[in-house]
């Protein structure tokens, strides 16, 4: 099992994405706890979603 998400891990703050900062900040924080780093840096650099991380988040996401 993945470790939990590191509230310290250094992210490249030139990378990420506003809207999803705000996306990711508005979670519940048991969702958020569930996270990995890998996931969150997937989510806030806006690249690819690892299937793990979408059944996550299977809840709180809508189709563009």
């Amino acid at each position: 099992m993945e470790e939990p998400m590191n509230p310290k891990a250094s992210l490249d703050k030139d990378r990420i994405v506003p809207e999803r900062m705000k996306a990711l900040k508005s979670l519940p924080v048991e969702v958020k706890q569930q996270l990995t780093g890998e996931e969150a840096q997937a989510f806030l650099y806006g690249e690819e979603l690892p299937e793990e991380l979408l059944g996550k988040l299977k809840d709180y996401l809508v189709d563009e």
